[in-house]
């Protein structure tokens, strides 16, 4: 029996699967497969994959699956036409979105323009305050020419998002049933069954972002649905969701958001299973893809969720919000494949552009004259020039010394400085990313341990480690397909978050019984849908607090228990402490609970991780040869070349190393030593022996 997840990347489609033992139920083996993305077929590349590993997937329990096909549908605005409804008097709240701009000083700065164009946004009268009380009945006598415009316009989807649905959904759920009585081939989505949270705003942009990708979504997941029964497949596939769990495709078919950040969230949740597995709570990831770079921090043991998310958000731009719990990840384009390139200053950068696969870097011969990182990598000897892409592909020296020397001529560089330089420059924004998620939200970097995965992390991680003092780098066994190993290990999840005021005292005890009561009960019947049984269902509990008088909260873990006087004066001290922890004060003030969010976890059986056996081989076996290598800075070395795949537990050794798989490269300073452990993971010292 095999248990099976596939990541589709921006440039590579990566697959992992577990050969389970069906008597003990224990993993026997874990294989791997990389194959091209294929964009205009996205389940084209999942099943080269799969064919590629020779995987009989008639004989497969359990399928997992990440993809990219939601942002690359919103960044490319390739999702269908879409039409808005909302409450008389905010047709425009969706163009007007928020005063603050991060161009700030730029006279003719341009607001993003809406996913919904002006024409296409209709109003009906009815209106429901905060407090969820009917204020004007519902009436909906203009619908019908409402819906006959959108026919008109040949508008595929429609969102609906009503003034305070989150408290009170009963106008929506009206117009829903009427629209689907009406129309019932149209896609339709309404804001109630996406976030119950308020700032409308928000939940309208995010209800309409739904819509766009919608019917894209569900066609791509029935096209690949339909492949995998069409190979005797008979189980359950599953979708990666940005909360960081997964779930079914009939359930992400109906909210598609979901799975934004589908991708990256996996290798996220594979390093907190890692640090459950080697006692290592407190982490930060480094996911280098060929694309992007991704990192995100763990705090013993918990993953970082917020549902302040906002994609395209950049110095020129205030992006989009979407209002959906999303694993707190800093992305940043810079990968194995980004772009090097001078400006009219003779300055050069690195990214955000990048070769992709087709035709990537220049090295691989594709007729790509862009140098890349992974060029960089090539011309300093980091990467073996004879062993490219697991000796797939003959690396193209001669096109990429021609092309990285006319970047060279114009900075006045060596070929080998200017390799240098495109390292350093992809260091440094990595460096600016892992602050982002740590420094600027008041944790030590010196207090975790970087994991490091994907197909660059272990090029870069070493050096930007040692940059910012942070004494240990882990890098998995199987790194490049990380992100899919950790499909495999995550459970069903599902997030419910309801903003409801409440003042916090000792009154306040019984509306946060009650409230998370009904919350629970929500969850449990949701998964009895899909027959899973109560006794696989847990719960996390958290709430958003802030002072009063203020507008945005700070969420804090909350324990799963009745609550009394004592449980909430606990909670209020935890939020004065995180508070200090973030904003570096806090305040001798009333504190206020904005909104209730419960974490639904049923548990999907997971193969038992099977340690790597000892065969007595000497650590003078695993090195496949020496050659010179550039260290930048600290010059070029005569290094060691060992063979990932031959490490076994308690070998180490001391830099200048290089370690090697097909498909990783793992860079290994001077005086860096390194352990190996029982899985076969690589635990690589900083700062050496000394406090190593």
């Amino acid at each position: 029996m095999y248990r099976v997840a596939t990541d589709v990347g921006g440039t590579f489609t990566d697959l992992v699967y577990f050969e389970i033992d069906t008597k003990s139920g224990k993993a026997l083996s874990i294989k791997t497969a990389k194959s091209d993305t294929t964009p205009s077929s996205y389940e084209k590349g999942v099943f080269d994959t799969i064919n590629k590993a020779n995987v009989n997937i008639e004989k497969s329990i359990f399928f997992a699956h990440g993809t990219t096909v939601v942002i690359n549908s919103i960044t490319e605005r390739k999702g269908v036409l879409t039409g808005l409804i909302t409450t008389s008097g905010f047709r425009d709240s969706i163009e007007i979105a928020r005063g603050d701009r991060p161009d700030f000083f730029n006279l003719r700065y341009q607001k993003p323009k809406p996913f919904v164009s002006r024409y296409l946004r209709s109003e009906v009268p009815g209106r429901i305050d905060f407090l969820g009380k009917e204020l004007t009945p519902l009436d909906l006598s203009n619908l019908d020419s409402i819906l006959n415009n959108f026919k008109k316009h040949n508008v595929k989807s429609i969102a609906v998002c009503l003034i305070h649905a989150y408290a009170n959904f009963s106008h929506e759920k009206k117009v829903i049933e009427y629209i689907k009585k009406s129309w019932p081939e149209i896609d339709v989505v309404a804001s109630h069954e996406i976030t119950r949270e308020w700032r409308e705003y928000e939940r309208t942009n995010t209800t309409a972002l739904c819509a766009y990708v919608k019917p894209i979504a569900r066609n791509y997941l029935d096209k690949l649905n339909k492949k995998l029964i069409d190979s005797n497949f008979s189980g359950n596939p599953y979708v990666m969701q940005s909360n960081g769990g997964i779930d079914t495709f009939e359930s992400t078919k109906n909210i598609p958001l979901t799975m934004i950040e589908s991708g990256p969230t996996s290798g996220v949740l594979g390093a907190a299973e890692l640090g459950k597995l080697i006692n290592e709570k407190n982490i930060i990831t480094l996911d280098v893809g060929g694309t992007t770079a991704k990192c995100s921090l763990i705090e013993n043991g918990n993953v970082k969720i917020n549902t302040n998310y906002w994609i395209e958000k950049n110095r020129q731009s205030a992006g989009y919000p979407v209002m959906l719990p999303v694993v707190d990840i800093v992305e940043i384009g810079n990968g194995g494949g980004s772009i090097a390139w001078v400006d009219d200053y003779n300055k050069l950068h690195v990214g955000p552009q990048s070769a992709g696969a087709d035709p990537g870097p220049v090295s691989y011969g594709k007729g790509g004259k862009s140098i890349t990182t992974t060029d960089a990598n090539l011309v300093t000897n980091r990467i073996n020039q004879k062993f490219f892409c697991g000796g797939e592909i003959k690396a193209d020296m001669i096109s990429v010394n021609e092309n990285i020397n006319i970047l060279s001529n114009k900075l006045k560089f060596s070929n080998e400085e200017t390799a240098r330089g495109i390292i350093r420059i992809a260091n440094n924004n990595m460096i600016n990313a892992l602050k982002l998620v740590s420094v600027n939200k008041g944790y030590d970097p010196r207090e975790f341990t970087l994991v490091a995965f994907g197909g660059g992390g272990g090029m870069h991680a070493t050096s930007l480690a040692k940059e910012l003092n942070i004494p240990k780098v882990i890098i998995p066994v199987n790194s490049s397909v990380f992100s899919a190993w950790g499909m495999l290990m995550s459970d069903l999840r599902r997030d419910y978050i309801l903003t409801k005021l409440t003042t916090m005292n000792e009154e306040s005890a019984d509306v946060l019984n009650k409230t998370f009561e009904d919350m629970e009960k929500q969850a449990i019947d949701s998964f009895s849908l899909e027959n899973i049984s109560k006794d696989l269902i847990s719960f996390k509990r958290f709430g958003s607090f802030r002072y009063l008088g203020q507008d945005h909260s700070v969420e804090i873990p909350i324990d799963n228990i009745d609550f009394n006087k004592t449980a909430i004066d606990k909670i209020i001290n935890d939020f004065h402490n995180q508070y200090e922890k973030e904003f570096t004060y806090k305040l001798n003030s009333q504190v206020d609970m904005i909104q209730f969010h419960l974490v639904a976890f049923a548990k999907i059986d997971k193969p038992d991780l099977q340690e790597r056996e000892k065969t007595g081989i000497t650590i003078d076996k695993t090195i496949k040869e020496n050659r010179k290598v550039d260290f930048d800075e600290m010059g070029v070395h005569d290094s060691k070349i060992y063979d990932f795949d031959l490490l076994e537990p308690d070998m180490e050794f001391v830099g200048p190393a290089i370690v090697e798989d097909p498909s990783t490269t793992v860079v290994i300073f001077p005086d860096q030593k390194c352990k190996v452990d029982n899985y076969a993971n690589l635990h690589i010292s900083i700062f050496g022996e000394k406090n190593g």
